[in-house]
């Protein structure tokens, strides 16, 4: 039997089982699971999807809105281990004040956080 053939015989006994009310769900741990499983078989193949810069910046923002949204982010204290990325990079870009206010506005969460970084590094950064 061909692969075609296959997946949608698989396909259409899926939609049977959920519409009888009998699919598998998967918790969220056999979901990561599988999917820690599908990218390393893909990353074996050579057929993973390879980020560009730019994808992997908007992915990381999309998942740090998420994250938020739900109430996990790294700043809510239930994760000491986690690193705050806007107080990481305040602490990098101190060391260089022609770059302070760049890098903090852009690690920073929100627009008015992105404010407060910029006008607190202008306060502070040596006038020209």
């Amino acid at each position: 039997m061909d692969a075609a053939k296959q997946r949608e015989i698989a396909s259409k006994g899926g939609k049977a089982a959920h519409a009888k009310g009998t699919a598998h769900e998967f918790t969220p741990e056999e979901a990561r699971e599988a999917g820690r499983k599908g990218g390393q078989a893909a990353h074996g193949k050579g057929t993973a999807h390879k980020f560009t810069s730019e994808e992997a910046r908007e992915a990381g923002r999309k998942g740090g809105r998420s994250a938020r949204a739900k109430g996990n982010s790294a700043n809510n204290g239930s994760n000491p281990n986690e690193a705050n990325n806007s107080t990481s990079a305040s602490t990098l870009n101190a060391s260089n004040p022609d770059n302070a206010s760049v890098g903090n506005v852009e690690n920073a969460r929100n627009p008015d956080e992105a404010k407060a970084v910029a006008s607190q590094a202008n306060a502070t950064s040596p006038s020209s």
